[in-house]
């Protein structure tokens, strides 16, 4: 019993090796994805502003100086700026935290917000050789990406807005890029990417039917779309889900190794207390 016990750990360390090789690989993988969503983001915000003012709101972005014109433009190149540095800042953040293994089980509980502040030092912590943590790590960086993506549609939103061009009175779900579709009596309506293009129907006893439907066009960024025009960034993606295929593989023996080993551990202990009446 004692050399099956040994020859399960000898088991488990090579796992460990090899779940530590697949970390190193897929933080590396992460660090160019989002090198590259950063740059694709910027390109994106870009086009989805251009939609949004020459398409959607034509007359209102006519009505601005060329001063105004010039001073948003560049306005909107500089969130872009900011949301591809918040992609690195957060990969950073988190591999210091990777590295650290279970150090600090404090900083466990940091929140995806958290890690959007590029000044906060906290981050995740994760053990390596422990797959179950190594997920927890991915599904945090996918969830500040979500984030990040968020808070910029909305900034950008309420950026085109004070200028004039957007609706002063558009409900905030809208400027937050929230599923405002989801919410009653709204009707998605087909566009340019990475825009939210909506039919609501704004309560109003004393308009008549028609008159209290409103279409509106919001920035709205969605990692699905930004990934489908950028060939490089869907490259990474399908080699980031590759190695989680082979992570979630590796994960499945662990677990299964560790079970044996309690059992093998139980079995053992259970000979040892157990006499003859």
């Amino acid at each position: 019993m004692a050399r099956a016990i040994e020859r399960i750990e000898r088991d488990i360390a090579a796992l460990k090796e090899a779940i530590r090789a697949i970390a190193v690989e897929l933080q590396t993988a992460y660090a160019s994805y989002l090198n590259t969503l950063g740059l694709a983001v910027r390109k994106q915000l870009i086009l989805a502003s251009y939609h949004l003012c020459t398409q959607g709101y034509p007359e209102n972005f006519l009505h601005l100086s060329l001063n105004q014109r010039q001073q948003l433009q560049q306005a909107i190149r500089k969130l872009g700026q900011v949301a591809a540095q918040q992609l690195l800042t957060s990969i950073k953040s988190e591999e210091v935290g990777l590295n650290k293994g279970d150090e600090d089980e404090e900083n466990k509980e940091v929140t995806s917000s958290e890690l959007l502040d590029t000044s906060n030092s906290q981050s995740l912590t994760a053990d390596t050789s422990n797959p179950i943590e190594l997920v927890k790590w991915q599904q945090n960086l996918e969830e500040v990406t979500q984030d990040i993506l968020k808070k910029l549609s909305h900034d950008a939103n309420v950026l085109i807005q004070k200028s004039g061009i957007l609706p002063k009175k558009l409900p905030e779900p809208i400027l937050a890029a929230a599923a405002a579709a989801s919410e009653a009596s709204a009707e998605v309506m087909p566009g340019p990417p990475n825009l939210l293009n909506l039919v609501i129907e704004i309560e109003n006893e004393q308009q008549s039917e028609d008159s209290g439907l409103t279409q509106i066009m919001a920035i709205n960024l969605r990692l699905g779309e930004i990934e489908f025009a950028d060939v490089t960034l869907s490259s990474e993606r399908r080699q980031i889900r590759s190695i989680l295929v082979q992570l979630n593989k590796l994960g499945r023996e662990y677990q299964k190794k560790h079970r044996e080993k309690a059992i093998a551990e139980a079995e053992a202990a259970w000979r040892a207390s157990w006499f003859e009446d």
